[in-house]
């Protein structure tokens, strides 16, 4: 009973260890899985690999196909036009809860973050910026305390990194998005449900809203040549 419980448990780490991968693109999208490759890397056997891989097609983060093997998979801006409605509809439920439950220490304990997210903007620092947005939608997400919330958002929040278009090297998104953090922030000091679900709706949607306005911009620069 012991060993299939250790078993276990070592998929399992693989698998998260292939998620982060995948996250910082050491796993392409689209690119083939070498098993050989990944069982040396990883130091391990192809047991305990092939269930992680299963896992991650269940996610959606891979794809099996017949004998050729598995493939990181890729979304383009019609899967992300289906995916961020929902993400702004579940995180801004995360907002609204957030703000029914949030306590004065949690606050505190934000505000250095979120001075932290406008000195990244002033400084055009986008990767730090990254992170520390990163690290305020996932606290807010913790403040819900709704599992089954989290769980949603975690799945999709998941298969978003399989898009590696960063939205922030649109002119002014890094400044406009510290400007709704800045407003979400607000209206959960003011323990503003509605209103902190809104702003989160929008944050949101702005995203892929950007995410287009790149897209079109590539495509012209595309045409030029």
């Amino acid at each position: 009973m012991s060993q299939r419980i250790v078993q276990q448990v070592l998929y399992l780490e693989v698998a998260a260890r292939l998620r982060d991968m995948i996250a910082k693109g050491t796993l392409a999208p689209g690119s083939w899985v070498d098993e050989l490759s990944l069982t040396e890397e990883l130091g391990i056997s192809r047991t305990p690999l092939r269930e992680a891989l299963k896992v991650l097609v269940s996610e959606g983060l891979m794809r099996l196909e017949p004998r050729r093997g598995c493939f990181v998979n890729e979304l383009n801006l019609a899967d992300l036009d289906q995916i961020f409605p929902l993400m702004a509809m579940l995180e801004g439920r995360c907002a609204y809860e957030a703000a029914l439950l949030i306590q004065d220490e949690d606050l505190e304990r934000l505000e250095p973050v979120h001075q932290q997210l406008q000195e990244y903007a002033q400084a055009g620092n986008t990767s730090q910026y990254y992170l520390t947005n990163e690290v305020i939608h996932k606290a807010i997400q913790d403040l819900a305390n709704n599992p089954w919330l989290s769980g949603l958002v975690d799945s999709l929040r998941n298969r978003l990194c399989l898009y590696r278009h960063k939205t922030l090297s649109f002119p002014g998104r890094i400044e406009q998005s510290c400007a709704e953090h800045l407003a979400i922030f607000a209206a959960l000091k003011q323990r503003d449900a509605a209103l902190a679900q809104s702003i989160t709706q929008d944050h949101l949607l702005k995203q892929i809203a950007v995410l287009h306005q790149l897209a079109h911009l590539a495509q012209g620069a595309s045409n030029d040549d």
